[in-house]
């Protein structure tokens, strides 16, 4: 197979070193890079995204298979394992920078990301309103080396241990078929 047959996605759903963990799982997902996007600073480094001044989101890019995986299915994934209905914030994490968004990368996947946005606003799943940003990509930064495989690299890390495992375990338990060997 070719990268000719890869697509990507792009999702912020909170701490990068969180989505990446979880999609990097996912069948059909051939490789997740941590980065930067939505922001007006060109080239930004992680010292000024934790500023909260630069605009940007700590986010996902994900390059997957759509004969294994489609983006409906990243979607779902996408929208049960973080809370998509608090503002700038996940768990103890806050800031614009942690913002629940999704960055399509053309109108196929906004069309589909709104659509399942407005099907979970009137399943009323969520007790709060979803306030998860459907935005165009602008350009995408990849974060430094070290935030690349983070939770690979650096499991008995206190981070990794209370934060980020739970949302893998939980990831395991509502989407064993859908995950890697």
């Amino acid at each position: 197979m070719t990268n000719m047959n890869l697509e990507l996605a792009t999702f912020g759903g909170g701490c990068f070193w969180c989505t990446e963990a979880i999609f990097l799982r996912v069948k059909g997902v051939e490789s997740v890079k941590s980065g930067y996007a939505g922001g007006k600073v060109k080239n930004p480094t992680y010292r000024e995204i934790c500023s909260g001044l630069t605009g940007h989101a700590e986010v996902i890019q994900i390059s997957f298979n759509p004969l294994l995986v489609s983006f409906e299915e990243l979607l779902e994934i996408f929208w049960n394992t973080h809370d998509p209905t608090t503002l700038n914030k996940q768990g103890a994490d806050e800031g614009t920078q942690y913002r629940s968004v999704i960055f399509y990368h053309n109108e196929s996947q906004k069309n589909l990301a709104e659509q399942y946005k407005a099907q979970l606003e009137a399943s009323r799943i969520f007790k709060n309103p979803i306030v998860t940003e459907i935005s165009p990509l602008p350009e995408f930064y990849k974060a430094e080396d070290y935030h690349q495989d983070y939770y690979a690299l650096n499991q008995g890390q206190g981070y990794c241990q209370y934060v980020i495992r739970p949302k893998v375990e939980k990831l395991k338990k509502q989407f064993e078929n859908r995950l890697k060997a």
